[in-house]
């Protein structure tokens, strides 16, 4: 991919699908970091409270649907035109477009929260993924931090940090320590990363 990268601003497109705690995180985290540019929460649910909070702090969004994402060109028409240079996954729940991933080669980063290569592929996201790891009575998990490619969950390791789980954990339980994971890395982890 030819790089849209403007020799002093980083500009980075956050994608989103539920509540938003890790795109405002990270909204936060760039406020101050004049090089790195929040340009657009791109998100596929109408009725996702992270559209008011991006909006709240002054990030524009675009809203879209699966068909959009997927047929239309829209969002890649978005991503062109706002000059984006990497794509950050917060919680987005489809499958980025194979041309989407090859024109954005190791430029889009996801978190999932568990210790890949263990519990990823399609569904297991949230509740899902924590509700497994008590079943198997896993003594840790944790989050990985991860390009993204053509298959869920198995681009390249960028970075992950553990946690213990206990024996009388809750799923509900350990979704609070990765909560805890996610807003403690995952920002310095897209700053670093994109740095490089």
């Amino acid at each position: 991919m030819e790089s849209t990268q403007s020799s002093d601003k980083t500009n980075l497109a956050v994608f989103a699908s539920g509540n938003g705690s890790n795109a405002v995180n990270i909204i936060n985290h760039f406020n101050d970091k004049p090089n790195i540019d929040i340009k657009r929460v791109f998100c596929n649910n109408p009725q996702a409270p992270v559209i008011k909070k991006a909006k709240d702090l002054g990030v524009d969004t675009l809203v879209f649907s699966k068909t959009q994402l997927l047929e239309s060109g829209l969002v890649l028409t978005q991503l062109k035109a706002l000059a984006i240079d990497y794509i950050i996954l917060a919680g987005f729940l489809l499958k980025i477009p194979e041309e989407i991933v090859r024109r954005y080669k190791h430029k889009i980063i996801n978190i999932h929260p568990a210790l890949l290569p263990k519990y990823g592929g399609k569904g297991m996201y949230g509740m899902h993924v924590h509700r497994a790891v008590v079943e198997n009575q896993e003594p840790k998990t944790g989050i990985t931090i991860h390009y993204v490619n053509e298959n869920y969950d198995e681009g390249a390791v960028i970075f992950q940090a553990e946690c213990e789980v206990s024996a009388d954990d809750t799923p509900e339980d350990i979704a609070s320590k990765i909560h805890d994971l996610e807003m403690q890395y995952f920002p310095k982890a897209i700053e670093q990363t994109v740095k490089r």
